[in-house]
C-alpha cells in the first residue's frame, strides 16, 4: 500500500472567518482569524489512512524568526496562555483529519506562517505550509481589549463607517466617513504599518513580542499615522496651500489614503489635518480588532507651556489678534481605544486617548496616549501616558485681554470655555453621544472679577461680559444657516444710577478652526445713550452676500464691544460659530429590502440656497455598496433650483452600510454632503 503523506490543507476560510466573526475580511487571500480561540485545518490524506498509534503530526507557527513548535495531540484541553495544536478523537476521519489550533490571548498581532509535518511509522517526514493573520478578540474575556456588549463591538470594531463631529457646539457638523478597513488590501497595509515602523527596523525580535500589548500596538500607530519621525501614512498641513496634495476636508474614507501609501512605497500622504490622522488610526485599530472611537473636543486648548492658561488678545474695535503661542481650536479631533491597563493598576481599565495628530512629543516621538480617560478627569499625572497634554486640552483657563498700543484696557477670564462639549457617534445612530462628563467634573458658572473688566461666561448661544459699569450680552438669535442672514442680539446694559453715552463695535472676522481669525468680513460702529439702569437692545445681521466666501469649513469670530465713553471702561462678549451647509438628500428605492448581490437605485438630490448659480461634480461612494465611486457633472443650477442625480449600485457585503454623497462646488471653496445609512440582507 502506497505510503501516508498530505495531500492538500484546507484552511475553511468560509468557516473560521464566520467563527471568528472576521467574515468580511473576504477580500484578504490569508486567512483572518482572532486570537483566543481555536481555528480548523482540514488535512486531505493520500496513500493508506492515518494511524494515530505509529503516525503523528506536528506544526510549527512563525511569526518572523519568533517560533513556537508544538506536537499536534488529542487532548482538547487547553491553556489560556499556550498555543496548542489538538485533533478530536471522536470525530477522526482517518483520510481526512481536522486540527484545531489554539492561540492564547496575548499572541502578537501580525501575519504569521505555518509549518505543518508528518511522521510516519517508517521515519519519513512529510510537510506543507500555510499562512494566516491574527488579530485581537474583544469577545474574548481573557483578551486585554474585551468589551463587553455586542453593540459595542458591532459599532467600535465592525462598522467600516462613522460620523465626524465639526464645528462648534451650537451648530454640529456631521461629516461622513468611510473606514474601510474590510476593502482589498487594506488589512495588509494596516499590518505594513507594523512591519515599517521604527520599532519594527530597531529590533524587529522584540517588537513582534510586544505586538501583544494593545498599549505598545496604540503607540506605534499614533505615532505611524503621521510622518513626522518616521515614513507615516500622513503628512500634516494647516495653510491654506494644497497645491502639491489634496485638501484635507476633500478625503471622505481611509481606503484611498492608506491605497496611496502603499503603493508609492510608503511615503506620506498629502494632506491631513486633525480628523484625517484620527480617522486613519480609526480604521487600523479597528482592523487589528482594538475597539476604536472617534472623538471630537470642542474649544480643544493647545497649551504650549503647561500653565493651563490660554491668553486672547482684541482691539478696542472687536478685532481679534494673533499675539499668543498657545491656541484654542474650534475642535480638534482624537480618538479612543478600549483596552485593560494593567501597568497602571486598577481602576484605569476602559477608553484611552489615542492622539495622532502630530502636535508634542511624548518620550521624543510625535505621538499621544494610550491615556485613560479616568486619569484625565482625576488628573492623575503621574501615570502614563501624555495625561498631563490631555487635561489641559480638555481644561485650560481662557484669558480674554482687550489691548490698545500696548495697553491693556480690560481683562477677563472664562474657566468653562474650554473641552465645554465633547463628543462621539452613539453606538448604532447618526445622533453624537455627550461623553463630556467622562473627561471633566462639570462645574456651575463661576465669576472672578480682575482688573477693570470681569469674568466672561459663556454658554452654547451667548458670551457675558459683566463689569462693574456696563455689562454686554451677544446673543445668536438661532444656529445661522447657509443662505440666510445671520441674526443676533446684542444687549447693552447701564448698571448705574447716571445716565451713559456708549460707543458699540461690533466685527465679525473669518477664521479656520485651529488659527486665530484673519480678514474683517463685516463690521458696524454705532453710539447709543443709556438711561439710568437701562437695557437696551440692538438688534443686528449679517447678510448672506457678506459672508459667502465663509461657507464650508471655516467659521466666524464674531465680537462686541461696549466703551463707556465717560469712564472709558471696556467689556466684551464673543462667539464664535460656523454656518451650516446645505445637505444633501439620499432616497434608496425599497431601502427595507435591499439584498446583497442584488441592483439597487438611489437618488441624490441638491437644492441651491445660494443667491447665485452653482456647478461642481458629484461623487457617490459607499464601502461594500459601490466597488468604486461614481462621479457626475452638475450643470449650473439657478438660485432655488433642484437637482436629482439617479444612480444604480449592487451591495457586495452584508450588514448596516452608508452610501454618501459629495458635491465639490466650483465657485466657492465648499463641499456639500450627505449620507444616508443602509441595511443590506444576505442573499
Amino acid at each position: 500500500m502506497e505510503d501516508l503523506r498530505i495531500q492538500n490543507v484546507d484552511l475553511e476560510k468560509f468557516e473560521n472567518q464566520r467563527e471568528h466573526r472576521t467574515e468580511d475580511f473576504t477580500s484578504s487571500k490569508a486567512l483572518v482569524v482572532r486570537r483566543g480561540a481555536p481555528f480548523r485545518l482540514s488535512l486531505q490524506l493520500g496513500g493508506r489512512p492515518f494511524n494515530p498509534n505509529t503516525d503523528s503530526l506536528t506544526i510549527k507557527i512563525m511569526l518572523g524568526r519568533l517560533y513556537v513548535m508544538m506536537p499536534v495531540t488529542f487532548s482538547t484541553k487547553v491553556s489560556t496562555s499556550h498555543w496548542k495544536a489538538y485533533m478530536d478523537p471522536r470525530g477522526l476521519n482517518p483520510q481526512r483529519p481536522s486540527i484545531f489550533i489554539f492561540s492564547p490571548a496575548t499572541s502578537s498581532v501580525g501575519g504569521y506562517k505555518f509549518e505543518l509535518c508528518l511522521y510516519t511509522q517508517n521515519g519519513q517526514r512529510k510537510c506543507t505550509y500555510g499562512k494566516f493573520i491574527l488579530l485581537c478578540n474583544p469577545w474574548c474575556r481573557e483578551d486585554a481589549v474585551y468589551i463587553p456588549f455586542e453593540d459595542q463591538r458591532e459599532e467600535y470594531i465592525q462598522s467600516d463607517s462613522g460620523l465626524l463631529f465639526m464645528g462648534t457646539p451650537m451648530n454640529l457638523a456631521a461629516r461622513p466617513w468611510s473606514f474601510d478597513q474590510y476593502e482589498p488590501g487594506i488589512l495588509e497595509t494596516c499590518l505594513s504599518l507594523l512591519q515599517i515602523s521604527p520599532q519594527h527596523q530597531k529590533n524587529r525580535r522584540l517588537d513582534y513580542q510586544n505586538r501583544g500589548n494593545p498599549i505598545y500596538i496604540g503607540r506605534v500607530v499614533s505615532a505611524m499615522i503621521n510622518s513626522e519621525d518616521d515614513r507615516g501614512v500622513v503628512k500634516g498641513n494647516w495653510s491654506s496651500n494644497f497645491s502639491q496634495g489634496v485638501n484635507p476636508s476633500l478625503w471622505t474614507g481611509s481606503r484611498d489614503i492608506l491605497r496611496q501609501w502603499a503603493q508609492s512605497g510608503y511615503s506620506p500622504v498629502k494632506y491631513g489635518q486633525c480628523w484625517v490622522f484620527a480617522a486613519v488610526m480609526c480604521t487600523v485599530m479597528r482592523a487589528f480588532g482594538i475597539p476604536c472611537r472617534v472623538v471630537t473636543n470642542f474649544n480643544s486648548a493647545h497649551d504650549t507651556n503647561g500653565n493651563l492658561v490660554i491668553e486672547e488678545y482684541y482691539t478696542e474695535t472687536g478685532r481679534k489678534l494673533n499675539h499668543s503661542r498657545d491656541s484654542i481650536w474650534n475642535f480638534h479631533i482624537w480618538v479612543e481605544c478600549w483596552m485593560t491597563r494593567r501597568d497602571l493598576g486598577y481602576g484605569m481599565d476602559g477608553w484611552q486617548v489615542l492622539d495622532p495628530t502630530p502636535q508634542e512629543r511624548s518620550k521624543g516621538v510625535f505621538c499621544c496616549g494610550p491615556a485613560p480617560v479616568k486619569a484625565v478627569k482625576d488628573r492623575r499625572i503621574d501615570l502614563f501616558y501624555d495625561i498631563p497634554f490631555v487635561y489641559a486640552e480638555v481644561n485650560a483657563d481662557v484669558h480674554t485681554i482687550i489691548v490698545s498700543d500696548g495697553r491693556v484696557l480690560g481683562y477677563s477670564n472664562d474657566t468653562e470655555r474650554v473641552g465645554s462639549f465633547i463628543c462621539t457617534k452613539a453606538v448604532g445612530s447618526p445622533r453624537p453621544q455627550n461623553i463630556t462628563r467622562d473627561y471633566k467634573y462639570i462645574k456651575s458658572p463661576t465669576s472672578t472679577l480682575r482688573s477693570r473688566s470681569s469674568t466672561l461666561s459663556e454658554d452654547s448661544t451667548s458670551t457675558r461680559g459683566p463689569s462693574k459699569g456696563v455689562a454686554v450680552l451677544l446673543v445668536l438669535d438661532k444656529a445661522p444657516v447657509a443662505g440666510e442672514p445671520i441674526r443676533f442680539t446684542v444687549k447693552a446694559i447701564n448698571k448705574q444710577s447716571i445716565a451713559k453715552m456708549v460707543k458699540v463695535h461690533l466685527n465679525a472676522q473669518a477664521k479656520e478652526f485651529n488659527h486665530s481669525p484673519s480678514d474683517t468680513i463685516w463690521e458696524n460702529h454705532s453710539v447709543i445713550q443709556l438711561a439710568p439702569m437701562e437695557a437696551k437692545v440692538i438688534q443686528q445681521q449679517i447678510l448672506p452676500a457678506q459672508y459667502e466666501d465663509v461657507i464650508g469649513d471655516n467659521l466666524i469670530n464674531l465680537a462686541v464691544v461696549l466703551e463707556d465713553m465717560n469712564s472709558q471702561e471696556r467689556v466684551l462678549a464673543s462667539e464664535e460659530f460656523n454656518i451650516a451647509s446645505p445637505q444633501l438628500t439620499i432616497e434608496v428605492a425599497n431601502e427595507d429590502s435591499i439584498v446583497a448581490n442584488k441592483e439597487q437605485t438611489a437618488t441624490v438630490i441638491f437644492t441651491n440656497p445660494f443667491s447665485y448659480p452653482v456647478s461642481g461634480v458629484l461623487t457617490v461612494s459607499g464601502a461594500g455598496l459601490i466597488q468604486d465611486r461614481v462621479r457626475f457633472r452638475m450643470s449650473p443650477l439657478r438660485p432655488g433650483g433642484r437637482a436629482e442625480q439617479h444612480i444604480t449600485f449592487i451591495p457586495t457585503m452584508a450588514g448596516t452600510k452608508m452610501l454618501q454623497a459629495d458635491l465639490s462646488l466650483k465657485k466657492i471653496n465648499s463641499t456639500i454632503r450627505g449620507f444616508k445609512m443602509v441595511f443590506v440582507s444576505r442573499a
